[in-house]
């Protein structure tokens, strides 16, 4: 049986420890980084070696592949792709030819990342960045009008699915009005809950049906003063399960991230029971994934369920002319170069 996790690891090869480790407690996915990454064909013997250890083939393998800032694949191995950011303005002067050059950026992005046997992309952000924030979110989102972000957004999630990578949109219930950054410091949002529903939650509404979702380390204190949306069973039951109606796998951000606090069994244990499906960890160290391990359930019942309606989503991408696609896109941004 698989455990609801998702574990990084250390290096570009897995350890004997590691690979010990991922076989005896079967994580549902695995995450890979910067420093798991040289080239095509040794992340490509990565990825096949972590789906080693869980016996599966098609076992997750997630990546941040956005583009801008927030880029694991960079050059000279792979072409360097625009911040989400870039789609926001293009749309602001020719909304179809945002949308025609979001999707096909999407579909580049995970033509890369089939190549290397990645099927999971924690991609879109649609986080609502507000005057004020802190910058963790900025040119990663679309822009500030919720209903331009709602449309790149479905582009995004349509190039996804076509190639044959399931995104995860991002930082549900909404990240932008954080004004700290949650890898360093819990942002705390005094907004109104009419407010947060009027802008903030629409674009995780508008687009609930993508198949995957990671919580935002945020405390909602309209919502909940204690707690931020991660470990907060309100939030998740009343609002990203409730009034989002999101269906799909509900995944933690990253356990290690300092908006949290803690020892990581604590972190984990409230993360399950708030509401969570899995819980990602991402840095690789070994002595934190062997205390999360301690009080990861194992997958079943409704998070199961979601889990495996997530990966039947995934397809075999049709026939892709990638050189056609580079221009055309190409093109499209050079009318805002």
């Amino acid at each position: 049986m698989r455990s609801r996790a998702i574990y990084g690891c250390a290096g570009t090869a897995l350890t004997e420890e590691e690979r010990s480790f991922f076989k005896d407690v079967q994580p549902w996915g695995f995450i890979i980084f910067a420093r798991n990454i040289n080239n095509r064909e040794q992340v490509h013997a990565l990825v096949d070696e972590l789906r080693a250890t869980v016996g599966d083939e098609k076992a997750p393998v997630l990546i941040d592949q956005e583009g801008g800032r927030v880029a694991r694949l960079k050059p000279p191995q792979w072409k360097a792709r625009p911040p989400q950011g870039v789609f926001g303005t293009l749309h602001a002067s020719d909304a179809e030819a945002g949308r025609e050059a979001a999707y096909l950026n999407a579909r580049l992005i995970a033509y890369d990342l089939c190549e290397i046997g990645v099927n999971v992309d924690c991609l879109p952000v649609l986080d609502v960045p507000v005057d004020g924030a802190d910058n963790i979110i900025g040119d990663r989102a679309y822009g500030t009008d919720p209903s331009v972000i709602i449309d790149l957004g479905r582009a995004v999630i349509e190039g996804m699915m076509e190639g044959g990578v399931l995104p995860v949109m991002k930082h549900i219930p909404g990240h932008g009005r954080a004004t700290a950054d949650s890898h360093l410091a819990l942002p705390r949002v005094a907004t109104t809950e009419a407010e947060l529903s009027a802008t903030d939650f629409v674009t995780f509404r508008s687009l609930n049906h993508c198949p995957m979702a990671m919580t935002a380390h945020v405390v909602y204190e309209a919502i909940d003063p204690q707690r931020p949306a991660t470990t907060s069973p309100k939030l998740i039951r009343d609002v990203i399960r409730g009034e989002i109606g999101f269906d799909g796998v509900l995944m933690s951000d990253d356990l290690s991230m300092k908006a949290l606090d803690g020892p990581f069994s604590v972190r984990t244990k409230a993360s399950l029971f708030a509401g969570c499906d899995v819980v990602l960890h991402c840095n690789g160290v070994m002595a934190e994934m062997r205390e999360i391990a301690e009080e990861t359930k194992v997958l079943e019942g409704l998070a199961q369920k979601r889990c495996e309606a997530a990966l039947a989503h995934l397809v075999r991408p049709e026939a892709f002319d990638v050189e056609a696609a580079e221009a055309r896109l190409a093109e499209l941004l050079g009318a805002i170069a």
